[in-house]
């Protein structure tokens, strides 16, 4: 299997699918699978590898064919209709919660926080799950199809989250979202141009509409997202938001320009990748 894959994939990175097919196809761990090195296959079960093994060669994600990806220690449930979480996204939330840790218990009522573009729910649920009970979790995403999956990781992790679907781009729509205290978005941020540029993995499979803005307009849903807090984010609020590696000026000035103080994070290759968002 991985001779196969070195074809389309890293070294590496074909060792760790290869590794999650196995593992999914046998019920065997890594560890387990490095222990009984000579396992024997019931006929099926080699006919479903093989099948799995031809899916990757067309460059299909593990985590679709498999219909599950792991993130914040989740194991989440995702198809073609949502986008496959990314281990960036991971530390966009690991920054939220650090920083969300050290607020005081509220007075008079719960915090909120609103997860927009949600997808399959990753970001609000990995919040529900490992903030204290008095911060409230919504989500919002463009339509219902994309919710049934988050909808059922929620239900699954026991995560209480209100998903909204909604056009969040439709400032009309938008008035129906309650006032919050953090905003916290992976938005559509990869420019239609740099389509013919990415891997067939991610192009072919992933859904478009969560990748892709249009070029002459690539800061589409950050101007969204700002317009939104200056309605609707309490005083004190924060906006957490993941970004393009080279959009990080480009949307830091939108959100100065919108009168916010901005601080950028990295990520673990040292790239600007997040940005911290609150009134001046």
């Amino acid at each position: 299997m991985i001779k196969n894959l070195k074809s389309i994939y890293a070294d590496q990175e074909a060792m760790n699918i290869a590794e999650l097919a196995i593992e999914y196809l046998t019920g065997k761990s890594k560890t387990e699978q490095v222990k009984n090195r000579e396992m024997i296959f019931p006929v099926d079960r080699i006919e479903r590898f093989n099948r799995v093994i031809e899916r990757l060669k067309q460059n299909e994600p593990i985590q679709y064919i498999l219909g599950e990806a792991w993130f914040a220690g989740m194991k989440l449930h995702v198809d073609k209709t949502v986008l496959i979480p990314r281990p960036e996204t991971e530390e966009l939330v690991n920054w939220v919660i650090n920083t969300l840790r050290s607020w005081q218990i509220p007075g008079n009522r719960n915090y909120k926080i609103i997860d927009i573009g949600t997808g399959s729910g990753c970001i609000s649920i990995a919040l529900r799950k490992q903030l204290p009970q008095f911060f409230e979790t919504w989500a919002c995403d463009i339509n219902d199809q994309v919710l049934t999956i988050a909808r059922k990781n929620a239900d699954e992790l026991h995560a209480l989250v209100d998903f909204v679907a909604m056009d969040f781009l439709d400032a009309a729509q938008r008035r129906q979202l309650p006032q919050v205290d953090v905003i916290v978005s992976n938005p559509p941020y990869v420019p239609l141009r740099d389509k013919n540029g990415m891997k067939p993995n991610v192009v072919d499979f992933e859904p478009h509409t969560a990748l892709f803005v249009p070029d002459n307009d690539p800061l589409i849903f950050y101007r969204a997202i700002a317009g939104f807090a200056k309605e609707k984010l309490y005083p004190g609020g924060l906006i957490f938001v993941e970004i393009h590696e080279s959009s990080g000026k480009n949307v830091t000035e939108l959100f100065r320009l919108e009168g916010f103080s901005v601080e950028s994070g990295k990520d673990m290759q040292g790239k600007d990748r997040m940005l911290k968002c609150s009134y001046r």
